[in-house]
This record gives C-alpha cells, structure tokens and sequence, in this order.
C-alpha cells in the first residue's frame, strides 16, 4: 500500500468497513423477512428508482467517508488494468462462467425470485420506469457495490494477502445481499469479480462484469 496511511488508522478504517458490512447484511435480510412474497413489479415503479439511488448514494458517500485520506487511485484502483486483452479475457470467460453457474443453481435455489426484482415479461406502458431501474440496477449498483467490494474492502483486506482479499470481500458481497438461499449464488460471483480485480489491478473490469450480468439477468427476466 502506498499511500502512506498508518497502520493503526488503516485497522479504524477496515473496522469502519466491516460495520458498513454488518449493517447492509443486517438491513438486507431483514427486507427479506418482512416481505414473505415480493412484489414481481418493483423495476416498474418510480418509487423504487428513487429509493434505490438515494440508497445507493448514501452507501458511495460513506464508502468515500471510509477511504477519506487515502490516495483514491489506490483505494479504489481506479487505473487502468495491466493489460486490457487479459481483462477482457477474464471478463468473457468470468461472465460466461457466472452464467452458467447462475442458470444451474437459480433454478435449485430461486435467489432471483426471493429478491423480487425478476420483472415478470415486458410492460411498454412502464418502460421510462423500467429504464430508470435498469440504470440502478445495471449501472449505479455495480459502480457503488464495486467501490465498497472490490475498492476499499480489497484495498484493506490486500494486507492479509489477496487470496484473503477475494475470499473475504466476496463473503461480504454474499451477505449485503440479505438472501439466505442466494448465498452460494452470491459468493461464486463475488470471488470471481476479485479473482479479476487481483489480476487485471484495476477496478474497472469488475465493475463492467458486475454491470454486464446485471444487464443479462434483467434482459432474461424481461423475455421469460
């Protein structure tokens, strides 16, 4: 780490992260206890784009609150990957894996339909809606989740090596989801995203295979 951050205000810093953690795992599967049948139309109503950026906003803001005095560029890897052909390798071959791994389990376990935001088919009348949506889920999601993860939880975690940063975050990831059954889901995609952080040293592929399967699954879920 070369941002010259001490090592006692970096150990504040990583339990800071770790209550941010505790706090959206405890907040997401307490949405999902609460709701024993979500509804199947929530990427249709306005009313979820604005809850969803306000959330999302706030998370950004206290994972920036979190990496405050740390060179940004190394708190969140923002630059350029180490090579952009192995990035895009590792991307395909990632989201292509995912996918499949994805497809095999979601029927087994049904995480998409215990988070509730599978649209059920295509509903013109709503599209600005769902597009509003689409850009939360696709866009904003991956970018803020991606800063939180594979950003300054990896850059915090990098001192226990990076196997443990991968490890460790994609268990964070899993748990912020607040789906008991998604889990394994959760976990598999969380390590591959910081299998290709680690590799390509940049933020930047992850955050594209993050929004890349969002994008998918919301594309399937309109067509089914």
């Amino acid at each position: 780490m070369s941002s010259g951050i001490d090592e006692r205000r970096l150990q504040r810093k990583l339990i800071a992260w770790w209550a941010l953690v505790g706090v959206l795992a405890v907040l997401g599967f307490s949405a999902q206890a609460a709701d024993e049948e979500p509804a199947q139309d929530v990427l249709y109503r306005y009313s979820t784009f604005v809850f969803g950026s306000f959330f999302y906003l706030l998370v950004l803001a206290v994972v920036l609150l979190i990496a405050s005095g740390i060179d940004r560029r190394e708190a969140f890897a923002l630059r350029r990957p180490s090579s952009w052909g192995l990035a895009a390798g590792l991307a395909v071959g990632l989201l292509v894996s995912l996918l499949i791994v994805a497809s095999v389990l979601e029927p087994v376990l049904g995480a998409g339909d215990e988070q509730g935001l599978d649209p059920t088919g295509w509903d013109s009348d709503r599209a600005f809606a769902f597009a509003l949506n689409a850009f939360v889920t696709a866009v904003l999601g991956p970018i803020v989740e991606e800063a939180l993860f594979r950003g300054i939880g990896f850059y915090l975690l990098a001192q226990f090596g990076q196997v443990a940063a991968i490890v460790v975050t994609a268990i964070a990831f899993a748990l912020t989801h607040g789906i008991l059954v998604g889990l394994p889901i959760f976990f598999i995609i969380g390590v591959g995203l910081g299998f290709i952080r680690s590799r390509t040293g940049s933020i930047y592929p992850p955050v594209l295979l993050h929004a890349g399967f969002n994008g998918i699954a919301l594309i399937g879920g309109v067509l089914n």
